[in-house]
């Protein structure tokens, strides 16, 4: 599995899904720009000594990252998705797209995906979001419960 985080802002956060990747054995792509540095305190306080278990890939942009991935489908995470996440059916190879904390996935690239491949996390109504790094885990254990949690123990 892939986690691909666009143009994340929050260092913590990033922390956070450095860990939560290096748990759930999902490589980590970033997709620049960054708000923060790799190597801030923050972000390394989060991802404890986990770092060096994770695989974490930097891309100077979207259409990078398309070509890194080759041929895996996309699921864009979005609170605009049409699909609930647990409705998914998910492949073993899938790349999970979130947007940055402060404002989501770009129009364009979210309306690129068929709305089959746009999902969301179901809230209550007069919620706007969830926090990032929560909503990667409930979405890949999702995705990794689909697969009984292969490699875990």
């Amino acid at each position: 599995m892939i986690i691909a985080l666009f143009e994340p802002q929050i260092a913590p956060n990033t922390g956070n899904i450095i860990r939560l990747c290096a748990n759930l054995g999902a490589q980590l792509h970033l997709i620049e720009p960054l708000g923060f540095e790799l190597e801030e305190k923050k972000l390394r306080r989060a991802g404890l000594d986990y770092h060096d278990l994770t695989r974490v890939h930097r891309h100077p942009d979207y259409a990078a990252f398309e070509a890194a991935i080759g041929s895996r489908r996309i699921l864009a995470c979005t609170t605009k998705g049409s699909q609930s996440y647990h409705k998914v059916q998910y492949q073993h190879d899938d790349a999970l797209l979130f947007g940055s904390e402060t404002s989501g996935l770009p129009d364009a690239i979210r309306d690129a995906f068929p709305p089959e491949q746009r999902i969301r996390i179901p809230m209550q109504q007069s919620s706007r979001s969830l926090n990032l790094a929560n909503a990667v885990a409930i979405i890949s254990y999702e995705a990794w419960r689909q697969h009984d949690f292969a490699g875990g123990l």
